[in-house]
């Protein structure tokens, strides 16, 4: 597996997981986090896709924990639904 193939394919599954369970908040803000924590994950030589989405996953959540309540709202206004 690839470099890029790690990091699409796990993307992918993080994204779908968050998406279906309705905790996205702003699709672009939203991909950074997850691209960023995968990103750091393969520089350390994780290569497992499951586990960097899981990671991935994990990580999201606890940055949008820490993001003020009315950010998401404002994100969504801008970018849309």
């Amino acid at each position: 597996m690839t470099l890029v193939s790690a990091l699409e394919e796990s993307f992918d599954i993080a994204w779908s997981f968050l998406e279906k369970s309705g905790e996205l908040r702003g699709a672009a803000e939203s991909a950074d986090i997850i691209l960023d924590s995968i990103e750091q994950q393969l520089r350390k030589g994780e290569r497992r896709k499951l586990m960097l989405a899981n990671r991935a996953i994990s990580n999201y959540r606890a940055q949008v924990a820490e993001m003020p309540a009315v950010r998401p709202r404002i994100l969504e206004l801008v970018e849309g639904p």
